[in-house]
């Protein structure tokens, strides 16, 4: 963030201040440098770097009039609403939504008239805002390029035209479209474009419609979004809405996103948010532009703290104290964890990015998080004891409950202790804390471990000390085809111990002997005491080293169905021969 320079106008000066700006981020800043009033600017910005105020501000001196208002004028600085001055092109309905409310605000004083025109939207409402007047349009191409075609939307008046995320618009397909609604705008008019990145398609459009254009590469933008805590937190598969659920509650933020890849995956984990108790809506593709607005308004005003979402919530949604991004599903590449993650830590507020990664999609993960240029902090997921703990200190925090109490409030708290004792009351008090948060759910958790970076080694083990570590016979060996992956599995699986735990594996012709850290041994040892009889049976012993007994116990049938965790070799047998193939029967029919 840099403090904030001199305006363009002492009107927007007065929103910002209004609005609690006393700094600009770097991308503003630039792009309201007076140097630049004149200039096209070609402008590479991350999402979430405060780019709709910063273009706002850049267009500035070609819509408002140097000349401060004069006591009893209303807007003197626009003139007549009519033909619109000032055209921003976004890709999608969510963008230019938001677009159009934060120049509401900025261009309040000024009184400018600012509409929408969006696929989704009714045209004939549309139509009538361009034919009262505008001063500034803010649309999807392909509905702008419809009412341009029907000659309600005029651009022969155009001062300024903003392309917003235009390397998106490229991806999606939209250059005919942008080529269309520029070619209809006077030669005359500034070209803003702001696109994250600049591909050869942005590099040509800009050549074709800018003229002379500034180029901005702001530095504190490229290295990404440095309000944006990005943790990752192994999780079992089965165990992905559950730990949804701990980290709703463990961060307890006034407005949350999760993502999801499906529209199954969303409808499925919001129908289990709400059964637990979340105040949740949804987002995504199958919904109209109506029901949109309506769980994004939700969100805005508090009704609603959670959003789940697929990809279609990734760009152009700015929710106020939007604290928490969790990744119920890995993103399909780096771009859309970018953009995922960068809902929240907006315009120098901080949030938290939280990936969900089950154990064989760790590289996966590491690949996009190393694509992004992000080093995560690998976390483990809160357990439901972690919750309770935070509960109570919450609640003893929470100063809420004790704000402004009135007479008639410690009347009724007389009458209380006259009847209940403190302990009771304070008892019912923390009940009823209690009965307005979801559950937490029990969590098995995994091991925290660090992502080795690409190319590098696994370090090599170091000895084992004896001292920590306990020994244990297993009754399989050689001749049951046992092999050291399949002892892992088993140990891991049927035994409930971490492989962190686990130190040497000897396999012999009938058994097997495995190292078991002292502090899994007694779980491990209760795990595995009561075996069926077709199951793996296994005993504690003292000296790894004696020769092992032939007579442990009584071993499982040699049925390989019945050994479910060691490899199967194919069979071997040979198919018999068809009869006429036999040169005993060669020339019979």
């Amino acid at each position: 963030m840099t403090e904030l320079p001199p305006l363009p106008h002492p009107l927007l000066a007065q929103a910002l201040d209004r609005k609690g700006y006393d700094t600009l981020t770097a991308v503003q800043a630039a792009v309201a440098d007076p140097k630049l009033r004149d200039r096209d600017l070609l402008v590479s910005s991350k999402t979430g770097s405060g780019k709709t105020v910063a273009y706002g501000l850049g267009m500035a001196p070609d819509l408002l009039s140097d000349s401060l208002p004069e006591e009893g004028q209303n807007h003197p600085a626009l003139p007549q609403a009519g033909k619109p001055l000032g055209l921003i092109i976004a890709p999608t309905r969510e963008l230019a939504l938001q677009v159009q409310r934060e120049l509401r605000w900025l261009y309040e004083d000024a009184g400018a008239i600012i509409t929408a025109c969006v696929g989704g939207m009714d045209q004939r409402v549309e139509r009538r805002h361009l034919e009262r007047g505008v001063h500034i349009v803010v649309g999807t191409p392909g509905r702008l390029v419809d009412h341009l075609t029907r000659g309600v939307l005029q651009l022969d008046r155009l001062a300024v035209a903003v392309l917003d995320e235009a390397d998106e618009m490229l991806d999606l397909g939209f250059r005919e479209d942008l080529e269309t609604i520029l070619a209809a705008t006077p030669p005359t008019r500034r070209t803003l474009l702001f696109s994250a990145t600049l591909p050869k398609g942005i590099v040509a459009l800009a050549t074709r419609f800018q003229r002379n254009a500034a180029r901005i590469e702001v530095a504190g933008d490229v290295a990404g979004h440095s309000d944006i805590e990005h943790r990752a937190a192994l999780v079992r598969p089965n165990a992905i809405e559950k730990g949804v659920v701990n980290l709703l509650r463990q961060t307890e933020s006034p407005a949350s996103l999760v993502f999801c890849n499906t529209r199954d995956a969303v409808r499925r984990l919001h129908a289990m948010l709400i059964e637990r108790g979340f105040s949740a809506v949804i987002l995504s593709g199958e919904l109209g532009q109506h029901e949109r607005n309506q769980a994004l308004q939700a969100l805005r005003d508090g009704r609603a703290r959670v959003c789940i979402a697929t990809d279609v919530a990734a760009r152009g949604i700015d929710l106020p104290h939007l604290g928490l991004v969790i990744h119920a599903d890995l993103p399909h590449d780096s771009e859309v964890l970018q953009h995922r993650s960068g809902r929240t830590g907006r315009a120098g507020r901080k949030g938290i990015s939280v990936m969900l990664v089950p154990p064989s999609r760790r590289g996966k993960a590491n690949r996009l998080y190393a694509e992004g240029g992000i080093t995560p902090g690998w976390v483990a997921l809160p357990s439901a004891e972690d919750i309770r703990v935070l509960d109570r200190a919450r609640v003893l925090a929470d100063e809420t409950p004790f704000a402004d109490l009135t007479d008639e409030d410690r009347e009724m708290a007389a009458a209380l202790l006259a009847n209940r004792s403190p302990e009771d009351i304070a008892a019912a008090l923390a009940r009823v804390f209690r009965s307005r948060l979801p559950e937490p759910e029990e969590i098995d958790p995994l091991p925290v471990e660090e992502m080795r970076p690409a190319g590098k080694k696994r370090p090599e083990r170091a000895a084992t000390d004896p001292a920590q570590f306990r020994w244990f016979e297993l009754n399989v060996g050689r001749q049951d085809r046992a092999e050291p992956k399949g002892i892992l599995r088993m140990l891991t699986r049927s035994g409930g111990v971490d492989r962190r735990h686990i130190g040497g594996i000897r396999i012999f012709d009938r058994t097997c002997h495995v190292e078991i850290a002292v502090e899994a041994a007694d779980r491990f040892q209760k795990r595995t005491a009561n075996p069926a009889p077709d199951e793996i049976r296994v005993r504690p012993i003292d000296d790894p080293g004696a020769k092992p007994k032939r007579d442990f116990g009584t071993k499982p049938p040699r049925n390989e169905e019945q050994k479910p965790n060691f490899r199967k070799e194919p069979a071997t047998s040979k198919p018999k021969q068809a009869r006429k193939s036999h040169p005993k029967h060669r020339g019979k029919g």
